[in-house]
């Protein structure tokens, strides 16, 4: 005759064979669970985004044109060396034509502006690295950083302008300081340019886009959204057209269009929700296309709100009846 301490022994061993019945909290505890784990490791996971963009005005010599961009590294104690090593490695395997570096290279500390300027002068390009400044790096200490880049052989844009020239052909490359800190001058940046040329424009803030549809740029390469860094719906509104607000990817005003980077790095705190670091390229094709490669936060199993909260909405709905219907017995027998 078994002992009850060999059955109970027993019972659980059996028990632990068996699948554990689904129920509603534990479904809850997954989503969450899930949602959490992706929050934290978003930021440390990269891809590559390859964009081909139509231009009218650029010249069949730059046919093929290639740009590799990386935006918002914020190097600091949430994004590391490695990080930043690996980004500019894969730049570098795209073997672009120019990178372009569109702002928020720290966050708030000055020790980490030289090790940043170090690792960003290993980027590689037939011609040249070309850079704008964002909010944080004014919020920091923008002669710093201006002169660590230049010292790296770095191009730091500061409301300049500058006539690009290859193969007999040429646009104008210009760059905006930020416009968040109020020292954005659009007007100086393009001042030489001529009517009727290409225009490629570095702004860090994406809010520049409609002064610069009517200033007649071309093509706008911006970031500081971070994609929105945490984000809970879709790109999409509710009628199915895209919001108002550009977070990240291509858009247009008019003639002009804009890349917006979801970036590199993350603030406030190390977390993405729905997007991660993207390194986007972009190209031309024949006929005049620029080539884009961007370095973002991948974006695949991203979450939106609407698709998160039709498996959580039932669950939470039946835990906070069976909630209350506790806290009535509770009151009718206290």
């Amino acid at each position: 005759m078994s002992t009850p301490i060999r059955w109970k022994e027993r019972r659980r061993v059996a028990s632990a064979g068996l699948k554990r019945p689904e129920t509603p909290l534990r479904a809850l505890a997954l989503n969450l669970s899930e949602a959490a784990r992706s929050a934290l490791t978003e930021p440390f996971r990269l891809t590559v985004e390859h964009h081909q963009i139509y231009l009218r005005r650029l010249p069949r010599e730059l046919d093929g044109f290639r740009i590799v961009q990386l935006s918002d590294v914020h190097h600091s104690p949430f994004t590391s060396r490695e990080q930043i090593e690996r980004a500019v490695e894969t730049a570098n395997n795209l073997q672009p034509d120019i990178v372009a570096l569109t702002g928020d290279y720290v966050s708030k500390e000055r020790n980490y502006a030289a090790p940043c300027a170090e690792l960003l002068g290993r980027l590689g390009a037939r011609h040249g690295v070309y850079a704008v400044l964002g909010n944080h790096d004014h919020w920091t200490d923008a002669a710093l950083i201006t002169d660590l880049f230049r010292a790296e052989g770095i191009t730091v844009l500061v409301n300049q302008g500058m006539r690009f020239e290859k193969n007999g052909a040429a646009f104008w490359l210009a760059g905006v300081d930020d416009t968040m800190v109020g020292l954005e001058d659009l007007p100086l940046a393009l001042a030489g340019s001529s009517a009727t040329e290409l225009k490629l424009l570095l702004a860090h803030n994406p809010i520049i886009l409609r002064r610069a549809a009517r200033a007649g740029v071309d093509l706008v390469l911006s970031g500081h959204t971070h994609g929105g860094q945490v984000s809970l719906r879709s790109g999409l509104s509710a009628s199915g057209r895209p919001r108002r607000r550009l977070l990240k990817g291509l858009g247009r005003q008019g003639e002009t269009q804009i890349y917006v980077t979801r970036g590199l790095g993350t603030v406030v705190l190390p977390v993405r929700f729905g997007y991660h670091q993207v390194l986007p390229t972009l190209s031309s094709l024949r006929g005049g296309v620029f080539d884009l490669s961007v370095a973002n936060q991948l974006v695949e199993k991203a979450f939106s709100l609407n698709s998160f909260m039709e498996k959580v909405w039932p669950i939470y709905k039946f835990a906070t009846n069976v909630f209350m219907v506790g806290k009535k017995v509770e009151a009718f027998h206290g």
